[in-house]
């Protein structure tokens, strides 16, 4: 199942357009709406899951309940949309379906590699409140210490009995507003 899927002969009236998704159901939406003929794009991230004491890293939507779906509305049925397997609604305005904001998908697209999994490279700094994202830490918030070289940064995670250092890979934190 492809993230993104691009159709050939698109016109110039072809627009992103947002998607809702029933809850945990965006890569079966997407997939519908392939089936159907529509060009989708899910941004995707990777999450680490607990469940019954083992952790799991999985492929997960980067904005959960929502895809983008690409057509022109003045040329396509788009209104089977709705009754797709998997989607609440298209996000529209009044009766019409609302693009998305030209060149947000089309950012979202070069921040992504060939599975949709989208990287954005922020700008950590020593004393910066993070979030891990993934890993046995994973949604724990710690504090970056010092970077060690581009890929690699030591965080000071705060537990029980005390703060703990650790190596942590970049592309596994986010920067929080703390």
């Amino acid at each position: 199942m492809a993230d993104f899927r691009t159709l050939s002969g698109a016109s110039e009236q072809t627009r992103w357009y947002l998607v809702h998704t029933q809850p945990r159901r965006e890569f079966i939406a997407q997939d519908h709406l392939v089936r159907q003929g529509f060009e989708t794009f899910l941004p995707a991230a990777w999450k680490t899951v607990r469940h019954a004491r083992k952790l799991s890293t999985v492929k997960a939507a980067y904005f959960p309940g929502y895809l983008f779906v690409r057509f022109d509305a003045g040329a396509v049925r788009w209104r089977a949309i709705d009754g797709t397997r998997g989607v609440l609604r298209l996000v529209k305005a009044g009766n019409d379906p609302l693009a998305a904001p030209e060149r947000l998908v089309e950012a979202l697209i070069a921040a992504a590699d060939e599975d949709g999994v989208v990287r954005f490279e922020a700008e950590l700094k020593a004393g910066e409140g993070v979030r891990i994202i993934s890993g046995p830490f994973a949604d724990h918030f710690a504090r970056v210490e010092r970077l060690k070289g581009k890929e690699r940064v030591q965080v000071l995670l705060a537990l029980i009995q005390g703060a703990v250092r650790l190596d942590v890979p970049a592309s596994d934190l986010r920067p929080t507003k703390e």
